[in-house]
């Protein structure tokens, strides 16, 4: 069964957001599900003929996770959007944060430091499904870098194009905006 992109129309109305970004970013999360589709679809062909020991095949297998992790880390941060940035002093995950990293201005500090980092890619905070423990990871791409055994909590993309046509240059106000319109209800949610 193909995999369908998810609506995030809702998001259009989202502060220091426009409309422009936001289509222009929708309409790359959906070249990735689309893109998903395919590759499945070809990958299912080859499999069914016993085309599995070919170049492309191998090629396609290593595009999947490429293509994938970018349909999934765009569902994730879409839907960590849309709320009012506020996360309750006695939460949960304000109090796991506050536990993990020392306090919750620290754990702050760092995941804001880790996504104004030069270069493209993502800032995830993760917990690890082992011990419970919350991490800021950079993740420079779909496909490569994510912590084995972790679960993603809070996605924040800081390829270009998430930012470049309403911030410019100005990674750090980007990240404000993005801190403003955090939805922490979803964001705890995925907390275990």
């Amino acid at each position: 069964m193909p995999y369908t992109a998810q609506d995030f129309s809702k998001l259009l109305a989202m502060k220091d957001f426009s409309e422009a970004l936001l289509q222009n970013h929708f309409t790359l999360y959906q070249g990735y599900v689309t893109n998903v589709n395919k590759l499945l679809e070809s990958l299912d062909s080859l499999l069914k003929e016993g085309n599995i020991a070919r170049p492309d095949y191998a090629e396609m297998k290593r595009r999947l996770g490429w293509e994938f992790n970018g349909m999934r880390l765009h569902e994730l941060y879409f839907g960590n959007l849309g709320g009012t940035g506020t996360l309750a002093p006695r939460s949960s995950l304000s109090e796991k944060l506050a536990a993990d990293f020392g306090s919750r201005e620290a754990w702050e500090a760092d995941f804001r430091a880790t996504g104004a980092m030069r270069g493209i890619g993502w800032a995830v905070l993760y917990q690890d499904k082992s011990d419970g423990r919350l991490m800021n990871f950079w993740i420079n791409e779909h496909d490569v870098g994510h912590p084995a055994g972790c679960a993603p909590i809070l996605i924040m993309d800081v390829f270009e194009h998430a930012f470049m046509l309403d911030f410019g240059l100005k990674r750090a106000v980007y990240i404000d905006a993005f801190f403003a319109n955090i939805d922490w209800t979803v964001v705890e949610s995925r907390l275990t």
